[in-house]
């Protein structure tokens, strides 16, 4: 699995899109760019595991 840098596009759970903004040793913090699912996220950013997403163009 290849882990996410800062500044990367990801995808998560294939329903929100977001920009690395910090990477842990576990996750990513990411600002959210595109949310196509019915969750709100407090001031558009979200923690996601590695194992969680996948890396965009």
């Amino acid at each position: 699995m290849k882990k996410a840098k800062i500044g990367d596009k990801i995808r998560y759970k294939e329903v929100i899109e977001g920009i690395v903004d910090q990477v842990n040793e576990n996750s990513v913090i990411v600002t959210i760019t595109r949310n196509y699912s019915d969750r709100e996220f407090h001031n558009n950013v979200t923690v996601v595991n590695h194992k969680n997403y996948i890396i965009l163009d």
